[in-house]
């Protein structure tokens, strides 16, 4: 199933770095989120558009992940030629990420 029947997602930019959360629509699925949404997940998943080291924040009083993904943003918003210079897309792309085949919460 894709994590975005678990979750979802904002972003955050400063400079060449992005800031990425995965919030939880159900607390109950904290504990399968946090084995299966792991750093080097993330880092595989987003391929070539990550070219810096990606880092896990656990928030487990919000059922939620930070993810700080280091040189994501062609050089940051003032000198990237992307089309989303803010890397907002990047949480759309995230949410596509499958995760195990359990069955949302009910």
């Amino acid at each position: 199933m894709k994590l975005r029947h678990l979750a979802h997602s904002r972003t955050g930019d400063k400079g060449n770095t992005l800031n990425v959360s995965v919030i939880c629509h159900d607390p109950l699925d904290y504990a399968f989120l946090r084995d299966e949404v792991t750093a080097e997940r993330v880092k595989a998943h987003l391929g070539d558009v990550v070219r810096g080291d990606v880092v896990r924040y656990e928030l487990p009083a919000l059922a939620a992940f930070n993810f700080v993904l280091g040189q994501a943003l062609g050089g940051g918003v003032t000198r990237s030629l992307a089309l989303d210079a803010h890397g907002k897309s990047i949480s759309s792309a995230l949410m596509n990420l499958e995760v195990g085949d359990r069955a949302p919460s009910a």
